[in-house]
């Protein structure tokens, strides 16, 4: 596998620099976010902007959120939870589960059903707690 961290490298200075107000989130939303070239296990975001869905699981601050990862791949086990939003199967990657800045993210993709926000966060207690 070829990992692009040159150009993520670039792309995150651009994004440390922006300086616009953070955007009006709540939890439950899923956005796209920038999460970058990483190492071994851990998830990667696709396409020039290193980006995937994240959906907001806790708004820490105004601009700081704790989001969960997602992915179209059918996955298994208590690290995933598997959701439908506009008719596409989903999994969040509980395990994936990490700590951003406003600044990652760029546009919003909808929201979970509450039944769904509950299941996810049914399965990160599970996991977790």
């Amino acid at each position: 596998m070829i990992k692009h961290f040159a150009e993520w490298f670039t792309l995150k200075k651009c994004l440390h620099a922006k300086t616009h107000k953070p955007p009006y989130v709540s939890e439950g939303d899923i956005w796209w976010a920038s999460v970058g070239e990483n190492i071994g296990h851990e998830i990667n975001g696709k396409s020039a902007l290193f980006s995937r869905p994240v959906i907001i699981f806790k708004k820490l601050s105004h601009d700081f959120y704790f989001v969960i990862p997602t992915t179209s791949k059918e996955k298994n086990g208590s690290w995933y939870v598997f959701f439908t939003h506009k008719g596409r199967n989903m999994n969040a990657c509980l395990q994936q589960a990490r700590a951003i800045d406003y600044r990652r993210i760029t546009s919003k993709l909808g929201t979970l059903s509450r039944a769904d926000q509950q299941k996810i966060r049914d399965g990160f207690t599970k996991l977790y707690l």
